[in-house]
């Protein structure tokens, strides 16, 4: 799932988001990695794919947001044999149900499916079941004979999960969106404080902080995607795929609650903002006084420098926070992008060669605006000096390792994990509510957008 999970994944705010939104896909998303291997399924597993009628000399149409056309246009440049017909779409971010509606059409028509499409795990929740009775499902299993399964096992830890279905594989991962602890080394620096490991250290310095130096925060709670961050990270129950179709919404479980009271704490002594990052005029007023924020690998890049304007040299990134008891981090994820082949496909040669290349190749990866999912491919990323250059020290081993601490628990479901967050949790913490009390009001809300697509909710 994105935010937003979509680069992943939707985050759509004035224009700084916007360029965020489509570079973190699945944001928002959402827009959106994110999910859990047992996603709700009525395929039959053991049923071969059985592809239509190949042509390997047919053109390909290939539906493509507009922040990877680039990257296709790469494609087309590198193999001029390639046959593409390309075309530009807004249907990739997480909670847009334009490409389920067109694919809804084609499937009445019998006609019009594009050959590759990218979108956000949201979309694989359909995508690989039938729209009709006696139709196909409109993503080709990649694990049939279409992508070597050494390929696929070269994908970070988990980062594929949103792609499985029924014991199948129907996408390949474009980019994911790993949360890790972002703090400003040369404040830090300053204010003679120790990069946490802990969340109980992260909590210390937030209430030193309020005390020390009023007015800096340590986080933000108040974007749409800002769930995904904290409470996904603390393994909280709130998207919880326990069988198919059995969604676990448990908000009153210990590790939603931990999290919920460590955040108060915090938002009490105003050192975690209710103000989102993305927010108007938070930026001018507030972002130099950020010390530290948890949020996903593109916040360097995209929140930091970008939107904060925060000089190079002073940025630098910490492993995921670790609690009591616990010898590694489980982290959440913030985005992350997807390419899906069609069933329907009368070149699935050239389909998927196209899908491979955008999402494993080196050439391209290490020039993408955000971290591969392909873990050779992310190697080549962080060796570019483009992606490094502007921080405080070398990122690269808490970016992979990070990429496969994300917990899989956060699963991928067919409705959006920022639709709840935005219109109960914020607005009750705008309006001076605890995060603690409103985990009730958040739950209800949760489960009903839940029931309302067809899952079996249970609260405990």
């Amino acid at each position: 799932m994105t935010s937003s999970r979509g680069s992943g994944a939707g985050i759509r705010r004035n224009v700084t988001r916007k360029a965020v939104a489509a570079l973190a896909l699945s944001a928002v998303t959402l827009l959106a990695g994110c999910a859990d291997a047992t996603q709700s399924s009525s395929s039959d597993t053991t049923k071969a794919f059985k592809p239509v009628k190949q042509d390997e000399a047919s053109k390909i149409t290939v539906w493509t947001d507009s922040t990877r056309l680039p990257q296709v246009e790469a494609y087309q440049k590198q193999h001029p044999d390639a046959k593409l017909n390309v075309v530009t779409y807004d249907g990739g971010a997480d909670g847009s149900t334009y490409l389920q509606t067109k694919v809804q059409l084609f499937d009445r028509t019998g006609k019009g499916w594009p050959d590759v499409v990218f979108g956000s795990p949201t979309d694989v929740t359909w995508a690989a079941e039938p729209t009709k009775p006696g139709a196909i499902p409109f993503a080709a299993p990649l694990d049939q004979d279409l992508v070597p399964q050494k390929t696929l096992d070269n994908f970070a830890k988990g980062s594929l999960a949103p792609c499985q279905v029924g014991g199948h594989t129907y996408c390949m991962r474009n980019d994911i969106a790993q949360v890790v602890l972002w703090y400003n080394k040369k404040l830090m620096d300053q204010f003679g404080y120790q990069v946490p490991t802990t969340w109980e250290q992260y909590q210390a310095i937030g209430e030193k902080l309020a005390k020390d130096h009023p007015g800096y925060l340590v986080g933000s709670v108040g974007d749409t995607n800002s769930q995904e961050s904290y409470f996904w990270s603390s393994q909280c129950p709130a998207f919880n795929l326990t069988a198919p179709n059995t969604l676990r919404v448990a908000l009153g479980d210990e590790k939603c609650t931990r999290m919920s009271k460590l955040l108060d704490t915090l938002i009490a002594k105003k050192t975690v903002s209710t103000q989102g990052f993305f927010s108007q005029g938070f930026a001018k007023d507030s972002g130099s006084k950020v010390l530290m924020a948890y949020g996903p690998s593109w916040y360097g890049q995209y929140l930091f420098n970008a939107a904060f304007k925060t000089p190079a040299g002073q940025i630098s990134a910490a492993a995921p926070l670790t609690w009591p008891g616990e010898t590694t981090a489980s982290t959440g994820n913030v985005g992350g992008g997807l390419w899906m082949v069609s069933a329907h496909s009368a070149n699935l040669k050239a389909s998927t060669d196209l899908v491979s290349w955008l999402t494993t190749s080196d050439e391209n990866q290490a020039k993408a605006p955000t971290y591969p999912a392909y873990a050779p491919a992310a190697d080549a990323w962080l060796a570019n000096p483009d992606n490094k250059k502007y921080f405080a020290g070398d990122i690269s081993d808490v970016f992979r390792t990070a990429a496969g601490q994300v917990w899989t628990g956060w699963s991928n479901t067919k409705f959006s994990d920022a639709t709840a967050w935005s219109s109960v949790v914020l607005p009750a913490l705008t309006s001076g509510k605890t995060l603690s009390e409103t985990l009730p009001a958040w739950q209800t809300a949760i489960a009903n957008e839940a029931k309302a697509v067809g899952y079996k909710v249970t609260t405990k």
